[in-house]
């Protein structure tokens, strides 16, 4: 898939030169400039796009916003896009991207997506972003995940990083969960428990 010469071109009128779109995701580099740029191609694909390549360029831009410089001006386009994209690599992308762009702000537009079950697995980095959260609901909401085997991991992994207070007792009852990995990882949040 060729990135399209019109958003190549939009990227070096604002200083970023890359041959491709993945040049950016590949990059260790910063470039602030170009998150407009990439948010009005998100906002705009489907238009620019032929449909038929329109998911793979999304998942391109939404991977390429996965960085520090778009928090938090991208989460509102980006939490658009999670729920309008069907395609499940796509939308995970997406999830991923808040999971970095997105902040308190937005927190109760990221609760409603992780509560919603229909997004699967599409929700798990969000549910780990959420381990940065300060707002004092993130561990209830955290500790309420914990059943849904889509996000149980993440959670477990968020609750470890916000040090949540009062969750001890529903993390413990994970240590007997049929998974390895669900048991594992609840032992080594429990050790980062208060």
């Amino acid at each position: 898939m060729r990135t399209p010469t019109p958003l190549l071109r939009d990227l070096a009128d604002v200083g970023v030169h890359v041959g491709d779109l993945w040049d950016l995701v590949n990059t260790d580099a910063t470039y602030r400039a170009a998150v407009p740029v990439l948010l009005d191609w998100l906002r705009h694909a489907d238009d620019r796009v032929p449909s038929q390549e329109s998911a793979q360029i999304k998942e391109g831009l939404l991977r390429a916003l996965t960085v520090r410089e778009a928090r938090p001006a991208a989460a509102p386009e980006i939490i658009r896009q999670f729920r309008e994209i069907h395609d499940p690599l796509v939308r995970w992308a997406a999830g991923n991207a808040l999971s970095v762009v997105a902040d308190d702000s937005v927190f109760d537009e990221l609760a409603s997506l992780v509560r919603d079950t229909r997004y699967g697995t599409a929700r798990q980095m969000i549910v780990q972003g959420l381990g940065r959260s300060k707002d004092p609901r993130a561990p209830g909401l955290l500790i309420g995940l914990l059943p849904d085997d889509d996000v149980v991991i993440h959670a477990l992994n968020a609750l470890a990083r916000v040090k949540a207070p009062g969750a001890r007792a529903a993390v413990t009852e994970l240590l007997g969960h049929p998974r390895v990995v669900v048991r594992k990882t609840a032992e080594k949040a429990l050790k980062k428990l208060p």
